[in-house]
């Protein structure tokens, strides 16, 4: 089983190993397409995927860091609202806000229409939305809560009791906050920023509709374009270079968020009280909160009812429910086989890690984590690299069939993408069941075979369905690889909105983009429900 397993885990590292193996064939002619890159494209890739991933960094940090300072050290009205509501915008994919924000804020848009006709003026009131800062604004408002949700766990786990104490020492408020909380914070800061960078150099979505031109965009133009693939395969291996560093980043930030606790220490927590604010401080603090739920996805959501509603009422036939049940079906059933085949194989990985036999198994699963971080457009390029490669030695074998256009490469792509994050919540429901109750097991004569499913397995049941459900939502919600290795005539949810946005048919592209929303919210509130449940526990 440890053989079988490892060689899997080995398997859904090849996209990986075909991007980086693309410059161990450097020839004449692919050093001469590589001085061209250099020479016209990469330099500006490089700058507008710099200036993004500044920017965006920028921005997750301010709005992420102030709105968790703010629910976990202050009392404030409607504070235990926005303790959930702040995560909503995960919900809201960066590409949907994207067409949300085109429709409302475009020179034809309700605002700017509204605007006109109210004051009388001319022209457009403001730049256009499709540009490298409205980018940047989208990403902000769809990706920090990792900041707020990392940053609020480290605050409200030693940040409230130490600055009670500096505060009985005499500190004042702004004090206790830049010299307690903020240290205390930075760790938290580090590693939700890094995961937010990592979504954004990730997306094609919202790249390809603003008219970008960075390292995503920049590898499917050379691949289904130019059709050039030793340019995308560079271009790959480079954006993979950049997330493997956010990934050190992340990680190391992430070593540093675990702190020791006393039960004392956890005592004096639970006894311990946040500032309370008044007046126009309460106010401020409520704006602030409000700001980043309003814009994220209230408003967001708004605007696809409102499209939705006007497309319905301005089609000649209606909505078209007939394509749309046709879409989801698709997407659904797409999402439901790779939610059942990662959230499978993590549970058939975690068992084989717990029982600790191999360490080469070890090590390939750790190669598996990492899939999660590879933007979904090196997987393509990574599938079908070495899928040209043996095509090209072995005509015959027809693996270009196999795995182009297919459900089974489909499937590879997306397990090589989320296996990682079934295998994620697997371990952390085994870090829940203690050593203990194993080796009990074996003393009484269990197999290995009943040692899971009499004993494991029902432990592992809240575990396995939140995996299936992560790894469900996260599939409905993919893009790139879904839009170059999808099967002819399979158009998901995602790809649908995508491509009447991009055709400028945003009513049309609004009941797709809801309703990958809607499933979006599932995992937003599960984890909501979680985040009260431990609240309610510690208290």
């Amino acid at each position: 089983m440890s053989r079988l397993l490892t060689l899997a885990c080995l398997l859904l590292a090849v996209p990986v190993l075909g991007v980086l193996g693309s410059w161990l064939a450097l020839d004449a002619a692919s050093l001469a397409v590589l001085r061209h890159q250099f020479e016209t494209v990469l330099p500006e890739y490089a700058l507008n995927s710099l200036l993004l991933a500044l920017l965006v960094a920028l921005g997750v940090a301010l709005l992420g860091g102030a709105t968790a300072a703010l629910v976990a050290l202050f009392e404030f009205p409607l504070r235990r609202v926005f303790e959930w509501a702040l995560l909503l915008p995960l919900a809201m994919p960066a590409y949907v806000l994207a067409y949300a924000a085109t429709d409302f804020l475009q020179f034809s848009g309700p605002l700017q229409t509204w605007l006109r006709a109210l004051t009388g003026a001319q022209g457009a009131l403001w730049p256009d939305v499709r540009s490298l800062w409205g980018a940047a604004a989208m990403f902000i408002l769809c990706l920090y809560p990792y900041v707020y949700l990392l940053t609020r766990a480290a605050l409200g786990e030693r940040a409230v009791p130490l600055m009670e104490a500096a505060r009985l020492l005499g500190a004042g408020t702004l004090r206790r906050v830049r010299e307690v909380a903020l240290p205390l914070a930075r760790p938290a800061l580090a590693a939700g920023v890094a995961l937010a960078l990592m979504e954004t150099l990730a997306d094609y979505g919202v790249g390809s509709y603003f008219g970008l031109a960075t390292f995503t965009t920049g590898i499917y133009k050379a691949w289904l374009v130019m059709f050039d693939r030793d340019a995308a395969a560079q271009l790959a291996s480079l954006l993979l270079l950049l997330v493997a560093l956010l990934l050190w980043v992340e990680q190391r930030a992430q070593k540093r968020l675990r702190f020791a606790a006393t039960r004392a220490g956890a005592v004096h927590a639970a006894e311990a009280r946040a500032i309370e604010l008044r007046g126009g401080r309460a106010a401020l603090a409520v704006a602030a909160c409000a700001l980043p739920v309003l814009l994220g996805f209230v408003l967001p959501v708004a605007v696809l009812l409102r499209l939705v509603w006007l497309e319905a009422a301005n089609a000649e036939f209606g909505l078209p429910l007939a394509r749309f049940a046709q879409w989801a079906w698709t997407s659904f059933k797409l999402a439901g086989i790779a939610a059942l085949l990662a959230t499978a194989a993590a549970l058939a990985l975690g068992f084989a890690l717990r029982l600790r036999e191999s360490g080469a198994l070890r090590a390939a699963a750790r190669v598996v984590s990492l899939g999660y971080a590879v933007p979904g457009a090196v997987i393509a390029v990574g599938i079908l690299l070495p899928v040209g490669w043996l095509q090209a030695r072995f005509p015959q074998a027809g693996t270009t069939a196999l795995v182009t256009g297919t459900l089974f490469g489909l499937m590879y792509a997306y397990l090589v993408r989320f296996s990682a994050v079934a295998l994620q919540s697997v371990e952390a429901g085994y870090a829940r069941v203690p050593p203990s109750v194993d080796e009990t097991a074996r003393m009484l004569g269990a197999s290995r075979r009943r040692l899971f499913a009499e004993l494991h397995a029902p432990l592992l049941r809240r575990a396995g369905l939140a995996a299936l459900l992560l790894v469900f939502v996260d599939v409905m919600k993919e893009l790139p690889a879904t839009l170059v290795l999808r099967p002819f005539n399979s158009d998901t949810l995602a790809v649908v909105a995508y491509q009447l946005a991009r055709d400028e048919r945003l009513g049309e592209a609004a009941l797709p983009s809801l309703a990958i929303v809607v499933v979006g919210l599932l995992p937003v509130l599960l984890l909501s429900r979680s985040l009260r449940a431990e609240r309610i526990s510690s208290a």
